[in-house]
């Protein structure tokens, strides 16, 4: 997986008037927990731009006084309307303990029922798996090649060594849908 490099400063006001006022200056109130301690820091907006606004997920090295810890960006908090961020909450991660995150999957190949003329349509983007994230892969390759007009492939027949999938079984991931065409070629 990627690694992002982020640097933050601790807060020492917490409440609704020093977050108003951290706002107004272009510092994104943010949370880290999972540790030994629960820090509150602040980030500015420009610097997660790329780590938020992205479909890769990073792996994020953390700095805060100083100190560099290993931490996934668990949640965020949007403004309903001006769409700017509002919180991010941190989860700090380490190589004893698994943690649950949404990683990218990638199709690889072309399927059969494309070639007959049907149309391979992805029902999902991402997939929560549950591992140490050393072992996490910046995609999720799935391969379609045998994949046939009207049939598709569900998270129950994927697996990936050292993960753990937690999207329900039936849920599906791929499928070729019959196109006019395909049907006409029948």
């Amino acid at each position: 997986m990627e690694k992002f490099q982020l640097s933050g400063e601790l807060r020492a006001d917490l409440g609704k008037k020093a977050t108003k006022e951290t706002r107004a200056n272009g510092l994104i109130p943010c949370v880290l927990y999972g540790g030994s301690d629960v820090k509150h820091f602040t980030v500015k907006e420009g610097d997660v731009r790329k780590l938020i606004y992205s479909p890769n997920v990073y792996i994020v090295e953390l700095t805060i006084a100083g100190k560099t810890v290993t931490a996934i960006l668990k949640d965020l908090q949007v403004h309903p309307v001006k769409d700017n961020i509002l919180h991010i909450d941190f989860l700090e991660i380490s190589t004893e303990k698994p943690v649950v995150i949404e990683i990218p999957i990638k199709l690889e190949g072309l399927a059969e029922g494309v070639k007959l003329g049907g149309k391979l349509s992805q029902q999902m983007r991402k997939l929560r798996v549950k591992g140490i994230y050393t072992n996490f892969p910046d995609r999720l390759i799935v391969n379609v090649e045998n994949l046939g007009i009207g049939k598709s492939i569900q998270v129950g027949a994927l697996s990936y060594e050292n993960l753990e999938l937690l999207n329900n079984p039936i849920n599906v991931v791929a499928t070729v849908k019959a196109t006019r065409g395909s049907r006409a070629n029948a």
